[in-house]
This record gives C-alpha cells, sequence and structure tokens, in this order.
C-alpha cells in the first residue's frame, strides 16, 4: 500500500510548517482527551513529537491515550499481550510527570484495549491492564467500526458486521462498569443505531463516542453531504436521549470524512477548519450540551491535514458563542470528568 493509497494521510511536516498563525486565548486551560503514539514504518509519534505539539502555543494541560495497537507483548497468552501497550503509554506518562519537561500531563489518562468477546473471561485481562496502567487507566477501546463498502475504511483492524450486538462482545462490555471503566466507541454513521442499542443496554456504564460519530464523505456516501447529516444527526439525537453517552468533537481529519484539505498547496487556517466543520460541531453541542463533550485531537492520524495550532484555534473559534462555563467543559471539563484527571488543578494558572 503506498502513502497515497493508506489509510490515513501522511504527516508532512514541512507542509505544516507553511502556516503560521496567532494563538487565540493561549492562556486557556485545555485537557486533549484522543490521542495516540506509535512507531511505525515511515510514521513516527512518540513523547517527544506530542510534547512538541502539546508546547505549539496552546494550554494543553494533559491528555488521554487511546488505544492504537502500539507496543503489544511480542509472546504470551494472545488475550494479553495488549497489556504491553499500556505498560508502554504508563512509562511515557511517569516520564511526562516527573516535571523535566514543564507542567505537561502527557497520556494522564489512558484507554487500552481487550478483547471483550471474551465475555466474563475478560476480568483478568482488565484487571492486567489496571495494574500496568498504574492507576491512569480509564477506560477500553474495542474496535467496531465497519462499513459494508470496502472504500469505506479507516483502520487496519477490520472487526466482524454486528459486533456491538455479540452477546459475548455484550458480556464483556457489562464487566466495565464494575471496574470503573468507560468504553470508548469508534463507529461511523451508519451504525449509530447499533451504538444506541449497545447503550441502552448497559447503562451504567459511560459511552464515549468517538470522532462525532463518524459522518462519512467516501465511497458510496461521497457528494452527499446534506445526505449524509441528515442520517446521522437523526442517530446522534436518539443517542443524546440517553444519559451515560458522552461525544468527542473531532477526529474530521481523516479520509473517510471525506475532506481533503491535504490536497491544498497550504495547509488549512483555523477560519477554514471552522467553517467546514461548524455543521458537525455546532450539532454535537446543540444536542448533547457542552457539559457531555468534548473536543479531541486524534492526532497523528488527523496531522496529516492540519497542524495542531490551528485545529485547536478552530476549536476555539467555534466555541466564541459559548460562555466561559460552556467552554470550560468544552475544552476541559467533561473530559476532566470523564477520564478521572483532576480537574481543579488542571484548571489552574498557566503552566
Amino acid at each position: 500500500m503506498t502513502s497515497r493509497d493508506s489509510l490515513h494521510v501522511p504527516v508532512r511536516e514541512d507542509w505544516l510548517a507553511l502556516r503560521r498563525e496567532e494563538i487565540l486565548e493561549p492562556g486557556r486551560p485545555i485537557v486533549d482527551p484522543h490521542h495516540h503514539l506509535w512507531d511505525r514504518p515511515g510514521a513516527r509519534y512518540l513523547f517527544p513529537e506530542l510534547l512538541a505539539d502539546m508546547n505549539a502555543g496552546h494550554d494543553v494541560r494533559a491528555t488521554v491515550y487511546v488505544q492504537c495497537r502500539s507496543m503489544y507483548r511480542a509472546s504470551g497468552p494472545e488475550e494479553l499481550r495488549p497489556v504491553g501497550e499500556v505498560e508502554f503509554v504508563n512509562g511515557i506518562a511517569a516520564q511526562a510527570a516527573s516535571g523535566i519537561y514543564g507542567e505537561r500531563y502527557a497520556c494522564a489518562g489512558i484507554v487500552g484495549f481487550a478483547d471483550l468477546t471474551l465475555g466474563e473471561r475478560v476480568v483478568p485481562v482488565l484487571e492486567a491492564l489496571e495494574r500496568a496502567g498504574g492507576g491512569r487507566l480509564r477506560g477500553v477501546r474495542h474496535p467496531v467500526v465497519w462499513h459494508a463498502d470496502e472504500r469505506v475504511r479507516s483502520s487496519p483492524a477490520q472487526p466482524p458486521p454486528g459486533l456491538m450486538a455479540d452477546a459475548r462482545f455484550r458480556a464483556g462490555v457489562a464487566e466495565l462498569a464494575a471496574h470503573g471503566l468507560s468504553l470508548d466507541v469508534w463507529a461511523y454513521h451508519t451504525q449509530l443505531d447499533e451504538v444506541l442499542d449497545l447503550a441502552r443496554a448497559h447503562p451504567r456504564t459511560v459511552l464515549v463516542l468517538d470522532h462525532l460519530g463518524g459522518p462519512v464523505g467516501v465511497g458510496p456516501h461521497a457528494d452527499k453531504r446534506d445526505e449524509v447529516r441528515a442520517v446521522w444527526k437523526a442517530g446522534l439525537a436518539r443517542l443524546a436521549e440517553l444519559p451515560n453517552v458522552r461525544l468527542k468533537l473531532g477526529g474530521l481529519g481523516m479520509r473517510v470524512g471525506g475532506f481533503t484539505f491535504h490536497e491544498q498547496e497550504l495547509p488549512p487556517s483555523s477560519a477554514e477548519l471552522a467553517e467546514a466543520w461548524r455543521p458537525y460541531v455546532e450539532t454535537g453541542i446543540e444536542l448533547f450540551g457542552p457539559e457531555r463533550c468534548m473536543f479531541e485531537s486524534n492526532f497523528p492520524v488527523d496531522k496529516g491535514m492540519f497542524g495542531y495550532a490551528a485545529l485547536w484555534n478552530a476549536f476555539k473559534l467555534l466555541a466564541a458563542g459559548c460562555s466561559e462555563a460552556e467552554k470550560h467543559e468544552l475544552f476541559l471539563g467533561t473530559a476532566a470528568r470523564v477520564y478521572r484527571l483532576q480537574e481543579a488543578l488542571l484548571a489552574g494558572s498557566n503552566v
């Protein structure tokens, strides 16, 4: 697979450097509740790269790492190999918490992977993840994103269709609440009714819907933005009625969303991003309320289309009409509550 055909847009630092913006509201404290770390052929995003983005001008106090199949154990029982990812990330979190790099609490919360189709047998895996996380494990994400059309792909991990309704999967989800763990769900807009059924079946589990509920803009959904938004909004509205569901606002820099900012001569400005995303972000906030929404970066996946500074500037433009209390929720409060971070500490004076 060439970089042109890869699932994620390659990051081009020289292209991103062509756009420089003044940072809006540089003193606003932020928690970035969704990013990854990996070291893959032609794509490295580890602590130095994350820290550089956190220090790009916005006041990003802390981050939450979300599973992406990094640093699995090379041996041992198959179901325990993903524990290696949490071990790796917890090491990065400890490095950040040392204070050597400033008060930037990278990976303060960790969302790991456990095979929920193990059902009740997932308990020893959850316990191993908790030990590996050193008190930082906050949730689990088991990939469920699926579409019948081969042109709609956003991950090399391809689960079977209908996984969220599988009795074994649901038995595994049932174990999360007892361990105080949330469930992150990355699904396309075509799967939102499946997410709804899952959330209804597990009212004690906080379900975090990633990437605005995945409005698709490629394959059979290309050039049908109005039609897609109508279906997406209806599905999102049904989910918003459930008190255990939260929404991440972001993730629109993936190829599957249909945006093509990476094809421009210059990286997009924050104003361009805000204009393109406004129908999605405003709908999400309107349906869920700021107290159940959180802005996210989805870096480095989305970094192929725009830089970190422009991304958070765009979010600040989109939140311009909100009250100060609402902005606090969108940029820090909701994420801190969902992932049990120290909100009072993170919202204090500038680092």
